[in-house]
Parts: structure tokens; C-alpha cells; sequence
């Protein structure tokens, strides 16, 4: 069971291939974040707020109208709800075994296709997406080299949209986490995902204002499926090293502490939001 507040505003084409499948393409590309181990544990991740993509869909326009594309696409998370309300979805996805999961995810959905590739040069052709997103992805990627091959494959006045669930930090049982973390890693930072998206896509020159929404939501998983995503924690798993799992057991013996089989886990879902330019030139492929 999910509980969400309402969205806070801060500030007709389909694609080539309408099944759900993965293209023949090369082979993954190389990447910094290699996700091939927590692939697994990623599918239990939590959600986004249901008001916040709707808050989005809002701003940008009618789903069922855009092609979008959803870079690092990851197990579907962003690929699937906006493919639920209507959207055409190229899900973009590196790596084999999240890009297998989100195939297994999504099949339902006839207008969702899968292919290999990074955010930073998709070799798409230029100029046919409406809205281009990010769903916890545009922070482990070149942000800078990623805008600049959105402001190439969005058509004129396209949208782009980047998005993190953020952990309430002031629950009492995230506060416990949080002091396990740091206990262990003392100079744990969080990288640029809980870093504000304005200045950097502002910087690029290539959108116009930047627009935020947020929604808050609790969700209650089971204390097992909310250990298990933890394992998908890549930004942990890249500063613990060797520690990382003695470090989500620690986490685990924190959550069992709690009464029942379930934890409410309170969530803020925060998007930015921003619209091409149209008076500047695109940037060559």
C-alpha cells in the first residue's frame, strides 16, 4: 500500500518497432556504473510517486500524443508507468541484465521498445523525441554530454526531465541507517543525485526555465523486499567496496528491529522539468 500527497510545482507518433523486445544491436558499451550484479535486487527498488509523473505529464503534455525516450532506462521504473498512461517508449539500457529485467517488466506494454546504448551518444537520429527522461540515471552518467545529445534528439520545443526517489532523512529509521552508513563509511557522500539539477541544465544553454515538482509518498514493503534493494544500492556499493555487504547486513539487523513484517518508508519524488530552445543551433550528432 502506497499513500501520496499532491505534486508541489517549485518554480501521435509511435515508435518503429510497437512490440516489446530487445534490438539486434552491439554488443553493452562500457560503462562507469556496472549494475550486471545488483541487477536482481534493483527490480525491488520502490517506485516513483504516482502525482509526481503525473505532475510532469501535465507540464509537458498529453502522453498518448509524445515518443519519449527513457534514458538508462534501467528495469523499467520510469519506462512502465509512462508507457501506463499512454506514452510510445524507446527504453534506452546499457546493461544486458537491467535492460533483461525491464523487457520482462514491460512486455505488456505494445508500444515500448527496448535497445542498447548510453545517454551520452545513443546514435539516434536527431530531432524525433517530445520528451526525453532520466529516472535516476542522469547522475551516474556525463550530465553535461548527456544534455547536449538530448538538445540533439529532442524535436523543437521537446521536453526533457530527469528524476530521483529521495529517502525522508529526518524518519527515525533512516536516521539509524543513515548513522550505520556514516559509522562505516565516515566520508560517505551521495554524488550528484541529491544535488539540485537547475544549475547544471541551466549551464548547458540548451532549455529554457527549469521547472521542479515533488511528491511526497510512503511506501510499506515487506522488511525482506526493502532489504533486498538495498543490494542495489550502487552509489554504497562503490564507496563500501569490499564492506558492502557487512554493511547491508547491518542495515538488515536495523529494519528487523522494527515491529511487523513491514516498514513505512517515506519518500519525496522530485523531477526537473525543462523545454527546449528553438532559437539556437542543435548540437551535431
Amino acid at each position: 500500500m502506497q499513500y501520496g500527497q499532491g505534486p508541489t510545482d517549485l518554480a501521435s507518433r509511435t515508435p518503429e518497432h510497437s512490440q516489446t523486445r530487445s534490438l539486434a544491436e552491439p554488443p553493452s558499451p562500457t560503462v562507469d556504473w556496472d549494475y550486471t550484479a545488483l541487477a536482481d535486487s534493483y527490480v525491488s527498488r520502490p517506485g516513483y510517486a504516482e502525482a509526481a509523473i503525473d505532475a510532469l505529464l501535465a507540464i509537458t503534455g498529453p502522453a498518448a500524443k509524445r515518443l519519449a525516450i527513457d534514458l538508462g532506462a534501467g528495469t523499467g521504473h520510469l519506462t512502465a508507468p509512462l508507457a501506463e498512461r499512454g506514452s510510445s517508449v524507446v527504453a534506452l539500457e546499457p546493461n544486458d541484465m537491467m535492460r533483461r529485467h525491464g523487457i520482462a517488466r514491460t512486455a505488456c506494454f505494445a508500444k515500448v521498445r527496448w535497445m542498447v546504448g548510453r545517454m551520452e551518444r545513443t546514435g539516434l537520429p536527431p530531432g524525433q523525441f517530445s520528451l526525453a527522461t532520466c529516472g535516476s540515471s542522469f547522475g551516474v552518467a556525463d550530465r553535461g554530454a548527456t544534455l547536449r545529445e538530448v538538445g540533439r534528439i529532442l524535436e523543437p520545443e521537446g521536453w526533457f526531465a530527469c528524476m530521483w526517489n529521495y529517502r525522508d532523512l529526518r524518519d527515525p529509521l533512516q536516521q539509524d541507517i543513515e548513522a550505520h552508513i556514516k559509522a562505516c563509511i565516515p566520508d560517505y557522500q551521495y554524488g550528484t543525485r541529491r544535488d539540485d539539477q537547475e544549475a547544471v541544465i541551466t549551464a548547458s544553454g540548451l532549455f529554457r526555465r527549469v521547472r521542479v515538482v515533488e511528491s511526497g509518498i510512503v511506501h510499506r514493503p515487506t522488511k525482506s523486499s526493502w532489504i533486498e534493494a538495498w543490494h542495489s544500492h550502487a552509489t554504497l556499493q562503490r564507496q563500501a567496496g569490499h564492506r558492502f555487504a557487512n554493511i547491508v547486513a547491518g542495515i538488515a539487523a536495523i529494519v528487523e528491529q522494527a515491529s511487523g513484517d513491514h516498514v513505512d518508508v517515506p519518500y519525496t519524488t522530485r523531477v526537473w522539468i525543462a523545454q527546449s530552445r528553438n532559437d539556437i543551433a542543435r548540437p551535431p550528432a
